[in-house]
């Protein structure tokens, strides 16, 4: 006889699903990708998720690990050795959005308003280094938090980056006519392949959201640098409505960087119906730039928590 679970891998491109409640806050975490699927606050849709029957949609809330965004080629050099990843992006040309989005991650801890998952990383051509990936994922009063632990398992240093995937929104709000808070004082130039080419100071310029501003027709797939830091080194990224709603997504001192995405390569369903508001630990193409890539020694674990919350 089929079980529930065996008919829900058959029927679900993301696999298993598990609800976590607490506070009036809900979220469903899937198996394919370990990430989170939809989020509630008190029967508010606060992320722009994506249907059982769908695959994540634009990566959306996917976990991006071992590396974020893109690497030129799919070619870098790690300790005088050469590497090839497969090229996930081929009409660029790039490796786009590291190992992990598309695998079956195991739940190794469930209770009702948080869950543990985790994925364990096999050395592959490209990127021959084993990780252990773990995320818990909770909800409660200050909204949906994730908590990431990677560890090195192998016996010598491997190159790190991560970054998350959520696309948030204001139900019937358009992207528009949205306010946009970014605390970044550069973000980076990127030629016809989304690729790093330069940096440039905001201020004064359509990319300068560190007072926040409205949107309007600007088109963004870019990623912001030189963040301000809070006392405790974490920030902050906040989209507000003109009634005041909105959504805040933080990020602790382990993410330095936050990717802003408009939207506007969605199918025409969800062209500019949400803002991708991606917190990351390096740049595009830090593999081969070296910028801010994490050095895991053997046994080392790596740890950065971010979050949501509705305004």
């Amino acid at each position: 006889m089929e079980t529930a679970a065996a008919a829900q891998l058959q029927h679900a491109p993301s696999g298993t699903q598990w609800t976590i409640r607490s506070g009036g806050h809900e979220a469903v975490i899937v198996e394919v990708g370990g990430g989170v699927r939809t989020f509630t606050s008190n029967g508010r849709e606060v992320v722009s998720g994506y249907e059982e029957h769908e695959h994540a949609v634009g990566c959306a809330g996917q976990v991006l690990a071992p590396w974020p965004n893109r690497i030129r080629d799919g070619q870098f050099a790690f300790e005088g050795e050469q590497q090839q990843l497969p090229l996930t992006e081929p009409e660029r040309h790039n490796a786009i959005h590291g190992l992990v989005n598309w695998v079956r991650w195991a739940a190794v801890d469930v209770a009702e308003d948080r869950i543990t998952v985790e994925h364990d990383l096999v050395p592959q051509p490209g990127y021959g280094w084993p990780l252990r990936l773990r995320t818990t994922w909770s909800v409660g009063e200050g909204g949906l938090r994730a908590e990431h632990e990677v560890t090195n398992t192998g016996d010598r240093a491997a190159p790190f980056g991560l970054a998350t995937h959520p696309y948030v929104l204001v139900p019937g709000v358009p992207v528009d006519e949205l306010t946009l808070r970014v605390p970044a004082r550069s973000r980076l130039l990127v030629d016809a392949r989304l690729l790093p080419i330069g940096a440039a100071r905001v201020a004064g310029t359509e990319y300068d959201f560190v007072d926040g501003r409205r949107l309007g027709a600007t088109v963004l797939d870019t990623a912001f640098g030189d963040v301000d830091a809070a006392a405790d080194g974490g920030s902050q990224v906040d989209v507000t409505a003109p009634d005041g709603r909105g959504v805040t997504v933080w990020a602790d001192a382990a993410f330095s960087w936050w990717q802003v995405y408009s939207s506007d390569t969605l199918p025409a369903d969800r062209l500019r119906k949400a803002l991708a508001i991606e917190p990351m630990t390096c740049p595009p193409d830090a593999f081969r730039s070296g910028r801010d890539v994490v050095v895991l020694e053997p046994g080392s674990t790596w740890r950065g928590s971010w979050g949501i919350r509705a305004i």
